[in-house]
């Protein structure tokens, strides 16, 4: 299992991904997790990628791509893998491809959760994340908590990237650049959708009966 998420920012892949770790236990890959640890260690790759992050911009294609490999032949990743939020353009799946044959495996699927813009732009405007630990929640129950993190005690905030300014800029972004790839998975035969404006139990019965599983 060799999967691709594809779909908007706040479109509930992650949510997905993990369940399907948790029950087949292949690796959950989140670009965004893996920037966010390079930014806050101060890295080279993270001081590059901040001031990106920072206005919702995608990352240049070379930093992103650098992070991915490096990650994909560590050896938990040798049972197989779920990218999240990798490719974001045609260009990446092109390299991607390319990478993924220099180590012997492909792409079995590119898993489309597909949800509207509205719908987006609600759910993330009102989510609330740790700033140690990065557990998430909505701005309602991080209030009824004072913003205090249940797992950690760090606090919640609202990332930048998660105001409605930067969510807008953030779905322009997609539509322009990361939605052919919805073209170029189709094409090859790769591309399982499922709509994803329900609730999380029945998108994944989806998910796992779209896949196969």
């Amino acid at each position: 299992m060799n999967i691709v998420l594809l779909g908007a920012p706040g479109a509930g892949k992650g949510t997905q991904a993990q369940r399907l770790v948790d029950e087949f236990g292949v690796v959950h890959i989140s670009t965004g997790d893996l920037l966010r640890a390079a930014v806050k260690a101060q890295s080279s790759l993270g001081i590059q990628a901040q001031s990106f992050m920072k206005t919702g911009a995608l990352v240049p294609d070379e930093l992103v791509i650098g992070l991915v490999k490096e990650r994909l032949s560590a050896p938990d990743a040798a049972a197989g893998f779920i990218l999240d939020g990798f490719p974001r353009n045609v260009a990446q799946a092109q390299a991607l491809d390319a990478e993924l044959e220099t180590l012997g495996k492909s792409i079995t699927d590119a898993l489309l959760v597909d949800v509207k813009n509205d719908v987006i732009i609600e759910r993330l405007s009102s989510r609330r994340t740790c700033r140690d630990c990065g557990y998430m929640t909505n701005a309602q129950a991080a209030s009824e908590r004072n913003n205090v993190c249940p797992k950690c005690s760090g606090e919640l905030y609202q990332r930048e990237d998660d105001k409605p300014q930067t969510i807008a800029h953030r779905l322009d972004v997609y539509q322009q650049q990361t939605f052919p790839l919805i073209s170029y998975y189709e094409k090859r035969g790769l591309l399982v959708k499922v709509d994803g404006d329900r609730p999380v139990d029945e998108v994944y019965t989806t998910v796992k009966d779209r896949l196969g599983l």
